[in-house]
């Protein structure tokens, strides 16, 4: 019998030990040891890389700041931190005792007169109270509550990981807005002084028609190229404005105060330092969509012991006092207590639980997959954009060039014009080489800062600025 008592706290200490289902292991995918256009030299931690300041854009960086707190994006995926807090709680609250207490009075009674009460009436009357008291306690022998909360850790940090995701698209939203917004300011200056220029070259046709030396096919000409530039100007104004527009948007105020703040015009943004991307295994540091992806995957695996603890026995301990009293009867008050295990074993289901383990295992492996497939995806952005970021400080230098020798080409057409060594389409044709050389200068700067900010949001640069502590109930 000692034997007995011995043995039976061992052996309900040893199952309360046992955790069923895989214990997690980090994931693993083949990578290469660099990318394609850079050195095999691992980078610093990126995640708190104000990148955007390589701009030197003071109202950039004013605008980036102003936003970081107030983007609905960012404050919603912040709320579902709160969400995937609380549900740390509930899935431990599982494993802890629980205790409830209920109390009620009754007053019941029969009367001969409902009119009249009087002490000679057919009148009685009955007062009782009850109270009790029970206490629960389901004893995890194979871990389906450690599994539970497990899960629910890993689901809080992939919360934790999703406000850096959705803080990273607001980076690149709001800075690519910018560079647009300053791209179609540009764009417009541009097109003003083609204005004045073409409305130059006009007088001079007009002039030299005056003089004799000059048609009216050539007057209309040269007029027809001054409409052509008007007509560009309402496309680029309604550029500019739809980019403030959805920056106001992003910072959540009024359109009319980013617009016009903008108004005052700054030139085109051009990152002034280059971006060190690292190795491809940086990105499973770096990229917060891939830290979130593997906590998924971790939830997912704890979800499979969930699943198969529900194959085995589960024992619940439990326990009542109860209390009651009538006031009227000969005996006033009657006290009951049980205590006492329970056991509860699944015999027959029809094969339900063995197949949600398998739907577990089936999800787990999905986002294992998920996981594979995002890893390969941010490598496969980062070589894009690296790519065409070398290759966009090529097309700028060139298109500079470009510009220059259309700038001499003119002046020297019109020189030429006016000493009737040549005729107006040579000025008109070269008037256009400039203003189209200027436009695609500008449109190259543009495409260089964009690609510049998806290398940078590729490699998970800056998402980690202004990340809340993780506080996870382990």
């Amino acid at each position: 019998m000692n034997f007995t008592r011995t043995l039976f706290p061992l052996s309900m200490l040893l199952l309360s030990g046992c955790v069923v289902g895989p214990d997690y292991q980090k994931p693993e995918t083949a990578l290469p040891a660099k990318f394609s256009e850079s050195k095999s030299a691992s980078a610093d931690n990126v995640t708190l890389n104000p990148w955007w300041e390589s701009f030197r854009d003071k109202r950039l960086n004013d605008l980036v700041h102003q936003g970081m707190g107030e983007n609905l994006t960012v404050l919603q995926a912040l709320q579902r931190i709160e969400a995937a807090e609380a549900n740390v709680i509930v899935a431990g609250a599982g494993a802890l005792p629980s205790l409830g207490a209920s109390a009620s009075g009754n007053v019941s009674g029969q009367d001969g007169s409902y009119l009249r009460r009087t002490t000679g009436s057919d009148h009685s009357q009955s007062k009782s109270i009850n109270a009790g008291l029970s206490a629960s306690w389901l004893i995890d022998f194979f871990g389906q509550y450690r599994r539970q909360k497990e899960a629910a850790n890993a689901s809080l940090d992939a919360a934790y990981d999703d406000v850096n995701v959705a803080r990273l698209a607001y980076f690149s939203d709001l800075v690519s807005s910018y560079v647009n917004a300053r791209y179609y300011q540009e764009a417009l200056a541009l097109n003003r002084k083609n204005l004045v220029s073409r409305r130059e070259t006009l007088k001079l046709t007009n002039e030299i028609k005056e003089a004799g030396a000059a048609s009216s096919l050539d007057v209309l000409q040269s007029e027809g190229l001054v409409n052509q530039t008007l007509a560009n100007l309402p496309a680029l104004e309604t550029g500019f404005h739809q980019a403030a527009n959805h920056i106001a948007t992003l910072l959540g105020v009024p359109a009319s105060t980013i617009t016009s703040s903008l108004l005052k015009g700054s030139a085109q943004p051009m990152p002034r330092y280059a971006t060190r991307t690292g190795i491809p295994a940086d990105l499973i540091r770096n990229r917060p969509d891939i830290r979130a992806a593997e906590r998924r995957l971790q939830a997912a695996t704890a979800a499979i012991g969930v699943a198969e603890a529900d194959l085995y026995p589960s024992i619940e301990l439990g326990g009542s006092i109860g209390a009651a009293r009538n006031f009227n009867a000969r005996v006033g008050s009657l006290s009951s207590w049980s205590f006492g295990p329970s056991l509860s074993l699944p015999i027959f289901n029809g094969g339900a639980l063995k197949a949600q383990v398998k739907i577990a295992r089936s999800e787990a492996e999905q986002q294992y997959l998920t996981w594979k497939s995002t890893v390969l995806n941010a490598v496969e952005e980062v070589e894009n954009a690296q790519t065409a970021l070398i290759r966009d400080y090529q097309t700028v230098a060139a298109q500079r060039k470009v510009v220059d020798t259309f700038d001499q080409t003119l002046v020297l057409a019109r020189e030429s014009y006016r000493g009737g060594a040549s005729t107006i389409l040579d000025v008109l044709d070269a008037e256009r080489n400039v203003a189209d050389a200027r436009l695609s200068l500008a449109a190259a700067i543009r495409q260089l800062a964009r690609d510049y900010v998806s290398l940078n949001v590729a490699i998970g640069g800056g998402s980690a600025i202004g990340t809340p502590a993780v506080v996870a109930t382990k």
